[in-house]
């Protein structure tokens, strides 16, 4: 007995001694500013998506996305399994008891039953029991448990980086549905002043007034607005499809944009104010932390297993050689079996375990310090865009500008007989060409926002 107390007392004191290495998040491997934004002391933190995107119908349309898409729907299958692993691992902490029951009925031939006649021996049963629970001294279980936990947390933030991309990507076929539409619309018009043009020249002509040249002239102009109308038909056609392949449904008119809203009506602006820490929030980062975490845990149960392992085995139940005498005094029974396996000669197993998690944990390191590099490059990159695109907008406002100017005049001076109809046409497609490119950097700018809020984080969910 005073063996068995003194390798009880030596198991706790062991016990107490942590086998995990202490946890410490890595330094943040990049600048605490962006490269291309002014920093101020800001709350780090990042609106929802319902307050980012302040346009109506381009919130219903997210809801529906975010109900019917299919890989949103296997990302979140994915994390309900590895939950239930989880579940599984988290299990093992605490006994598992049984209740059985039990019948056995036996014949012995005389001439085998030592005493002159045939036996028939019955036995009835029933008990409650644990089978082989593990005293987790050296904290294996615990860290098992700690693993499949921080794994399921990995693969929740998983399922969450797909709910960012998807609202990205359908907030980026949104606006490009509404850009082909407006683009379609400016063809349109452009279309219907030719046919317009051309029906008062092919007058003037048969008049004599103008010449066949001039008359021609016409008639190409015409067919160019045709075929950008047509391209800019199948266009919007594509752009649309993509929407309702990414919500998995049919989408109601209603929902659908005619042209891109104003920048302050779709978008909350000054995501760049905030410091770069806010990447922290970002799931591919906080998935990867868990993943550490994860690796951390096993390098503690990789070092258990050089450990002692104890499980018990009991139970109590009674037993009777007839059903009627299971609850009778006397009728009950109990065992109780505890086992010490102590691991002597592995050829090397558990050091190779324990190799091997200690590896991956720097691995697991090195992820998680790539993904902050990446999401810093990612968010320099699209906040750089921003400037650009800033710029090119402003240039491309004075451009139409211009461009519109310089239609009215030739259009004056057409009417006036001063310049012929080519200057004209030339001025026309020149400001339809200033129109349309302002659409695209107008989708384009809306775009950018829609990635910076992405890389950045993309807020709650």
């Amino acid at each position: 007995m005073k063996n068995i107390l003194v390798l009880i007392a030596t198991l706790l004191a062991l016990s107490g001694c942590s086998l995990t290495p202490h946890y410490d998040r890595p330094e943040f491997p990049v600048a605490d500013a962006w490269p291309t934004a002014v920093q101020e002391e800001k709350d780090a933190s990042l609106p929802a998506w319902e307050t980012f995107y302040s346009d109506p119908q381009l919130r219903q349309v997210i809801t529906q996305a975010l109900k019917n898409n299919r890989d949103l729907k296997v990302a979140l299958l994915t994390m309900e399994r590895t939950r239930a692993l989880y579940r599984i691992e988290a299990a093992a902490a605490l006994p598992q008891v049984d209740a059985g029951a039990s019948a056995s009925l036996q014949r012995v031939p005389a001439d085998l039953s030592g005493v002159g006649g045939a036996i028939t021996s019955r036995r009835y049963g029933l008990s409650v029991g644990v089978t082989t629970f593990e005293l987790d001294f050296f904290g294996r279980v615990k860290n098992l448990k700690e693993e499949a936990l921080q794994s399921y947390l990995a693969t929740s933030e998983a399922q969450r980086s797909v709910r960012l991309s998807l609202v990205a990507d359908v907030a980026s076929s949104y606006l490009a549905l509404a850009a082909a539409r407006e683009t379609l619309g400016l063809s349109a018009a452009t279309l219907t002043r030719s046919e317009a043009s051309l029906t008062l020249v092919r007058r003037r002509f048969e008049a004599g007034v103008v010449s066949l040249f001039e008359l021609e002239q016409n008639r190409s102009q015409v067919a160019a607005a045709r075929i950008a109308v047509a391209a800019a038909e199948r266009q919007a056609a594509a752009a649309l499809q993509a929407l309702q392949l990414l919500v998995s449904a049919p989408l109601p008119e209603e929902l659908l944009p005619q042209a891109l809203a104003a920048d302050d009506a779709l978008l909350v602006p000054a995501l760049s104010e905030l410091p770069s820490s806010v990447l922290l929030g970002r799931p591919d980062i906080v998935g990867a932390e868990h993943q550490l975490m994860a690796a951390t845990a096993h390098i503690g149960a990789a070092r258990a297993a050089f450990f002692p392992s104890i499980t018990l085995t009991g139970a109590l139940g009674t037993a009777s050689s007839e059903l009627s005498g299971l609850f009778k005094g006397g009728a009950g029974v109990w065992s109780f079996a505890p086992q010490v396996s102590l691991p002597i000669f592995d050829a090397g197993r558990n050091r190779a375990n324990l190799e091997v998690a200690k590896k991956n944990q720097e691995i697991a390191i090195a992820q998680y310090e790539a993904a902050i590099q990446n999401g810093f490059r990612e968010v320099a990159d699209a906040l750089s865009g921003l400037v650009a695109l800033d710029a090119q907008f402003a240039a491309q406002q004075e451009l139409l500008e211009a461009s519109r100017s310089r239609r009215d005049i030739a259009l004056l001076r057409y009417e006036q007989g001063v310049d012929s109809q080519l200057t004209l046409l030339a001025a026309e497609r020149e400001l339809l060409s200033a129109e349309s490119t302002l659409v695209d950097l107008r989708r384009q700018r809306l775009a950018a926002r829609v990635t910076l809020y992405k890389v950045i984080g993309g807020g709650a969910f």
